[in-house]
């Protein structure tokens, strides 16, 4: 009897023992950017610090500022790496059931569904789409009235916009970025995720020259496949300055790429078109300049353009972002800007 309440009595100190550390916020901060300043990967520890903070979070699992959370214990590495390959796992068993009944490409235009070839203005080109970010980073983050506009998800939204019309008009498209349930989304406020994979169905990590890297030999990997063929790879971002600043979209290329820049060229040609036609008393001043030092742009097999798509801490540049029409718009411009490149090719 004696050793059994001597047992009693050590389980409460073994169970309740364990440390956590205690944060603060920043200002605008939303659960997956603090895990990610505290060297925590959201993907394995978002849903435990929910539940360890649950009474603390505001609406949809929000930070409130001023007060203090607290963070899960790092986990073994044992306990990492089954946590690594069950996520991928289940995303992986998800893929394969829409497969079985409309195909991933379906999946990846959500209720828009697999698109059919319009024209053949495309055909025999291949392109590599690459949204900005992703998994356990959300890039920047902008505070839209209660809201935050996270740089992944306007992205992802417009680089599987884009996806869709390059496949209307008969290309072959590879998205690097994948998020396997968002889709096409016609909301204004994106909610964020952390569930965003690698193609063919790898979890991004953490690290970003690791991602990167990830991305770049994806597409290094799938361009070996065809030949001579015209590729292209086109990595879209939003970026982050001060709140002030509106900016037009604007282009990067590797200042040693001839074909990189004349893709960049004609993209920038529509947008000064369109920007004339649609806001003929307001000039367009997105610009084309190489950037060597953009790890993609620098180590990527296909001639690759870099497009910025403006700031998503200003709120002008924000009322562009939230209007899905304004999403498919730039889809669509960059789209014929690409038609262009591949007959003057």
């Amino acid at each position: 009897m004696r050793i059994l309440l001597l047992l009693f009595l050590l389980i409460p100190v073994a169970a309740f023992s364990q440390h956590f550390r205690k944060v603060v916020p920043k200002r605008g901060e939303v659960i997956s950017t603090l895990l990610v300043r505290h060297g925590l990967n959201p993907r394995l520890y978002e849903r435990e610090f929910v539940a360890l903070n649950k009474p603390l979070l505001g609406p949809r699992n929000s930070l409130r500022a001023g007060k203090t959370y607290r963070l899960p214990p790092r986990k073994s590495e044992a306990q990492l790496a089954m946590k690594k390959t069950a996520a991928p796992k289940a995303a992986a068993e998800k893929v394969t059931a829409v497969k079985k009944h409309s195909g991933q490409t379906a999946l990846l235009f959500g209720k828009y569904g697999r698109p059919s070839a319009s024209d053949q203005a495309l055909r025999g080109a291949v392109f590599y789409l690459m949204s900005g970010h992703g998994g356990p980073d959300p890039g920047a983050v902008g505070q839209y009235g209660n809201a935050k506009l996270a740089e992944d998800e306007y992205a992802y939204d417009v680089t599987v916009r884009l996806a869709r019309v390059l496949m209307e008009h008969g290309a072959t498209v590879h998205m690097i970025v994948q998020d396997p349930n968002d889709g096409i989304r016609d909301e204004g406020v994106l909610l964020m995720d952390a569930d965003e994979l690698t193609y063919p169905n790898l979890t991004i990590p953490l690290g970003h020259v690791a991602r990167l890297r990830q991305y770049t030999n994806a597409v290094n990997r799938l361009h070996g496949r065809y030949g001579k063929a015209y590729q292209r790879m086109i990595t879209i971002h939003v970026d982050s300055r001060s709140a002030g600043l509106n900016t037009d979209v604007f282009f990067y290329h590797h200042e040693r790429s001839a074909v990189g820049l004349r893709l960049a060229k004609n993209i920038h040609q529509v947008f000064k078109r369109r920007y004339l036609r649609y806001q003929p008393n307001r000039p367009y001043v997105g610009t084309v300049s190489p950037r060597t030092s953009l790890y993609v742009v620098r180590n990527s097999y296909a001639p690759t353009v870099f497009i910025e798509l403006g700031n998503i801490r200003n709120s002008k540049d924000q009322r562009r972002f939230v209007l899905p029409q304004n999403r498919q718009a730039l889809a669509n411009w960059i789209c014929e800007g690409a038609i262009a490149d591949y007959r003057g090719k």
